[in-house]
């Protein structure tokens, strides 16, 4: 098995349908031992769970992004329990509601910092904090999306903060390149995820991408964990500073799809719109 050895840190699964969960998965069916994080008790609830799934129970630690003691604790806990680290996922992203919608304009200071801190800052922070304890030729990956390079409706502040993580994600290959330390980002569809409940006319969005995509369907959870897994494992151990696509070729269309029927061309807007 590819990540037979490994051990590896997931920071940000919410649930099973969470891409992150998905990674987990991947990563588990490849022999990796990995150790979960939660931010509070609810998310706690959620995560205990999964790691009993996996056959890590044992290795579940808090983690608020915001709080800098944790980050001190986590990498103390992880030295003791693990040794060391070859892998670590970073899928941790907040801005709040109001910043997701209306206006772009209209974005307040706080809701920018907030989405700063803890969807950018948090993986330059984990990167800082947990490179003491990664091992030799470690990878390290988090999630954007497509709202980081183009304009994507109900995104907004989002995807300001999307666009300077994939930005950091090319400045921390560079500074931990020399240590053999790898360092991308997977830009994945649109999934049906917690997170993404809280972007208006999200079911809009999916119907639309799957029309769309050259594939005409949507990413899941498992497909976003393989690629996820290759850019994990030795296998990419040339590849870093990327930003690698899952989206069912979504990112490269440049016009929405027309249907030829019966003479006359249709917009898959229609199809969309049902």
């Amino acid at each position: 098995m590819i990540m037979q050895g490994k051990k590896g840190l997931i920071v940000g699964v919410a649930n099973n349908k969470s891409i992150a969960y998905g990674i987990t998965k991947a990563c588990k069916e490849q022999g990796a031992t990995i150790a979960l994080t939660y931010m509070n008790e609810q998310i706690q609830k959620r995560v205990l769970p999964i790691a009993e799934e996996i056959g890590d129970s044992s290795l579940v630690y808090e983690l608020d992004v915001s709080e800098p003691k944790h980050f001190k604790s986590l990498r103390e806990k992880i030295q003791k329990d693990l040794g060391g680290l070859d892998f670590i996922v970073h899928s941790v992203a907040f801005a709040p509601k109001e910043a997701l919608d209306g206006s772009f304009l209209d974005t307040t200071k706080a809701a920018f910092n907030i989405a700063m801190e803890v969807s950018v800052y948090s993986l330059i922070e984990l990167c800082r904090e947990l490179e003491a304890v990664l091992n030799p030729n470690a990878s390290i990956l988090t999630l954007s999306y497509l709202g980081a390079v183009k304009h994507v409706a109900h995104y907004n502040l989002m995807g300001i903060a999307k666009a300077a993580l994939e930005s950091s994600v090319r400045y921390l290959a560079h500074d931990l390149g020399p240590k053999g330390i790898r360092v991308n980002a997977i830009s994945a569809g649109p999934i049906r995820t917690l997170a993404a409940s809280g972007i208006g006319d999200f079911r809009f969005i999916l119907k639309w991408n799957e029309l769309n995509a050259p594939l005409r369907k949507n990413v899941s959870i498992q497909e976003v964990g393989n690629s996820a897994m290759y850019l994990l494992s030795p296998l990419s151990s040339a590849v870093t500073g990327e930003v690698h696509y899952v989206d069912c070729g979504y990112n490269i269309m440049g016009m929405a799809a027309i249907e030829e029927k019966e003479g006359k061309a249709a917009l898959v807007w229609d199809k969309a719109q049902n």
